[in-house]
């Protein structure tokens, strides 16, 4: 994507806001590059929508600040930001048409008719809307009014778009509709999003990286691969997706790898820049989908006999609980596609994955 010029830089240098005795957020900092997409993501009462809200100016820190390229704008009130929002419920007028609703803001600004009516046509064309301009929002469905808050939070050029949970009002199908159309849209116009979601297939969807927020920490940023394929902690490894975890101590090093015995198994990890110590215990995570299943022993470095006490099916995967004796109960995802077996209560199976598939974790 070109970078626009009209998306701006953001900086927040050491955010923090107490209520009380209760730090929503406490000591945040990150950069957000020109035209990024960033999503602040956590579990409800973490503080990325605090966060959000004193990006947006409407909640003022208690210390920290919050800069646009490399300008201070701490203090100045929301109203003179020039920032866009977007809100979960809409916030649409709803005795104004489409039309007049994205006119709006521009009105407010004292922007010229002639100019108004360009850029509203502009801002409904963006959203493929135009044809309904002159609807009210209880005539349009959900998804609808979800794009008519788009295009007046765009209409006005803002520095920077903030959206928060824009999408958790709708149904499941709209919702990973309208991330295709989010994503694409924020390609176009080029400017710098800042998005709000509990939702974790919402921010690996969607984002250029991703922020991770607990208890009002920011925990782990980055691009939403390198989150998933490489968490620091175990919340991330937990949150951000599903892992199995397994406990145990290190045996040996060797070239690239090492060993660690677990229940009295032994079994290979790759080192992947981890420091590790023999004799001293260490925690690995485990996506389900990297574990494959089989009647038969698998040719991977790791192999485990399981017993199967728990199954589904989605549609696309089988979804099964495994009991091992020597790791316990792993979760397994694997494409029922391609499966060799059908999944049976007390069936008999062998696990097994590769030296790389597993990632040491931290303790939280």
């Amino acid at each position: 994507m070109s970078e626009s010029p009209l998306a701006h830089s953001l900086v927040l240098r050491h955010i923090s806001k107490h209520y009380g005795e209760l730090a929503a957020v406490a000591g945040v900092s990150l950069s957000v590059p020109r035209g990024q997409f960033l999503t602040l993501l956590g579990p409800s009462g973490s503080g990325k929508t605090t966060l959000l809200m004193v990006i947006a100016g409407f909640v003022e820190p208690t210390a920290g600040d919050v800069l646009l390229d490399d300008r201070p704008i701490t203090s100045v009130p929301p109203e003179r930001r020039n920032f866009g929002m977007v809100f979960q419920g809409y916030a649409l007028f709803p005795h104004l048409t489409v039309l007049d609703n994205v006119a709006f803001p521009l009105r407010v600004r004292g922007i010229a008719k002639t100019e108004i009516a360009e850029r509203v046509r502009a801002a409904l064309d963006l959203v493929r809307l135009a044809p309904l301009a002159e609807r009210l929002p209880r005539q349009l469905s959900g998804g609808q009014q979800q794009r008519v808050a788009l295009a007046r939070a765009l209409v006005f050029a803002p520095h920077v778009l903030l959206l928060d949970e824009p999408l958790s009002a709708l149904d499941k199908k709209l919702r990973a509709e309208l991330q295709w159309e989010l994503k694409a849209l924020h390609r176009r116009v080029g400017t710098t999003f800042i998005y709000v979601t509990h939702d974790q297939d919402e921010a690996l969807s969607m984002s250029d990286q991703i922020a991770i927020i607990r208890e009002g920490r920011l925990i782990q940023i980055g691009p939403p691969r390198s989150l998933y394929e490489r968490p620091r902690t175990r919340f991330v490894a937990d949150f951000l997706g599903k892992s199995n975890f397994v406990r145990g101590r290190v045996e040996a090093l060797q070239a690239g790898c090492f060993t660690y015995t677990a229940g009295g198994a032994t079994y290979t990890q790759k080192a992947d820049g981890a420091t590790v110590t023999p004799g001293e215990p260490v925690l690995v995570a485990l996506r389900p989908e990297k574990i494959a299943l089989s009647l038969k022993q698998g040719g991977d470095d790791n192999n485990v006999r399981g017993e199967v006490t728990a199954w589904n099916y989605s549609g696309t995967n089988f979804h099964l609980l495994a009991r091992t004796a020597s790791l316990g109960e792993l979760a397994v995802t694997t494409p029922a596609w391609r499966s060799d077996l059908e999944p049976e209560l007390g069936q008999s199976v062998w696990l097994s994955w590769p030296a790389d598939a597993t990632v040491v974790v931290a303790e939280d």
